[in-house]
């Protein structure tokens, strides 16, 4: 898509088109493309990045269409540490500095060991926290934890520091593996933030 022949506006109109196209020959009740079952020839990178808020960006501007966002999503495909956005024609590279997702709000529904948290994403999507569904915590550079839920496909949303403190609120201690550990429950699983001494020393 970047390659020298051929110019970015046209790179990012012609996936533009070949996303609809793949989107719409799967039908609106089939949910998202099987971007799994896609392996096009590699087209070369787009300047595409999506920014550790979940901004994305094509060219340094935002992208200020939430449809043409929502749209590349669905055809995000993660290999190794590098991220494309893939039709069933191309594959073309772009850069995310975190998590391609954020997961922006939280519904609980139950309690104890009848919760179940659900997440929706800035692209609108709802995840349900499960065991196909993980919550993760990631030591962060501020020496506090950053939430990752499972989206699909070793795609990740980024948990905002607001539903961290929500997590946390919620959280309890249990025994995992024989120490004590802090974490919260969802759909029947434990997962577990840290170890419990270190929550509490720092609450």
């Amino acid at each position: 898509m970047a390659n020298q022949g051929q110019g970015a506006d046209r790179g990012l109109e012609g996936l533009t088109a070949a996303a609809k196209s793949a989107t719409n020959d799967e039908g609106a009740k089939k949910g998202l493309p099987p971007v799994h079952l896609w392996n096009p020839p590699f087209c070369g990178d787009l300047d595409i990045r999506i920014a550790a808020d979940g901004t994305w960006f094509y060219m340094g501007t935002p992208i200020g269409r939430p449809a043409l966002v929502r749209l590349f999503s669905t055809v995000l495909k993660r290999e190794g540490d590098k991220h494309f956005l893939v039709t069933p024609v191309e594959k073309v590279g772009i850069r995310v500095d975190d998590a391609p997702f954020m997961a922006v709000e939280m519904l609980k529904e139950g309690e104890d060991d009848h919760r179940v948290l659900r997440f929706r994403t800035n692209v609108d999507d709802w995840v349900t926290c499960d065991t196909a569904h993980r919550l993760r915590f990631e030591q962060a550079s501020d020496g506090g934890l950053t939430p990752y839920l499972h989206v699909r496909a070793d795609l990740w949303a980024k948990v905002t520091r607001a539903l961290y403190y929500d997590l946390v609120d919620m959280g309890e201690e249990r025994m995992v593996d024989g120490q004590p550990m802090f974490g919260v429950e969802s759909s029947g699983e434990f997962f577990a933030m840290a170890d419990a001494e270190q929550v509490r020393a720092a609450l």
